[in-house]
C-alpha cells in the first residue's frame, strides 16, 4: 500500500482504502461522518462523528459487515476527548474485521445506542454505562449491570479513587 494521500471529507485517507467496502460505503453515505482512517498492523479502524454512529453502524452492516463482536471503552483522562468507544465488527464475507472508533467528550458523555442495528450490543453499552459512566440515548434498558444500583460512581474511570468514595 503506498503512503501517498486523498482528501475525503474531513480526511486524508491512504491510497487504496477508499475502495475498501466500509471505506466506501461510508464516504459514499456521509464523507464527513468519518473523522480519520488508519489502517496500521493488518487492521481497520475508522473514526466516526459522535453523533453519526448509529447511522455509521448501519452503513457498515448494509456493505456486508454483519456480526456485532463488542464494544469496550478506554478513558484517556486528562485527554479531551476523554472517552473512546471501540465496535469491534465482524464480516463473514470478507473474512475480516473492522473498528468503529467514536471519541466522546467528559462533559456530557453519550452517543446514540446502536441496539437497534445489532441487539447484541445491549449488554456492552450497559457494561460500558455502568462502569464508565457514557450513556447511550435509545437504549431499551439502560441500568447498572455489574455494580450495585446504589453505587456512586463508575470504578474504571481514571479519576476514580481506588479504595471507592467513603
Amino acid at each position: 500500500m503506498s503512503d501517498s494521500k486523498a482528501l475525503f471529507g474531513r480526511v486524508a485517507v491512504v491510497d487504496g482504502m477508499s475502495e475498501h467496502p466500509a471505506v466506501e460505503a461510508i464516504l459514499a453515505w456521509n464523507p464527513d461522518a468519518l473523522t480519520d482512517a488508519k489502517f496500521d498492523r493488518g487492521e481497520l479502524t475508522l473514526t466516526i462523528a459522535p453523533d453519526e454512529i448509529r447511522a455509521a453502524a448501519q452503513t457498515v452492516q448494509a456493505a456486508g459487515y454483519n456480526f456485532f463482536e463488542d464494544l469496550t471503552a478506554v478513558d484517556w483522562f486528562p485527554a479531551s476527548p476523554r472517552f473512546q468507544l471501540s465496535y469491534h465488527i465482524l464480516s463473514h464475507g470478507y473474512k475480516e474485521r473492522i473498528r468503529l472508533r467514536v471519541m466522546v467528550e467528559e462533559a456530557e458523555p453519550a452517543v446514540e445506542s446502536i441496539t437497534t442495528v445489532w441487539p447484541a450490543a445491549n449488554y456492552y453499552e450497559r457494561e460500558v454505562f455502568d462502569l464508565f459512566g457514557i450513556r447511550f440515548e435509545g437504549h431499551p434498558n439502560l441500568r447498572r449491570i455489574m455494580m450495585p444500583d446504589d453505587w456512586k460512581g463508575h470504578p474504571l474511570r481514571k479519576d476514580y479513587p481506588v479504595e471507592g468514595y467513603r
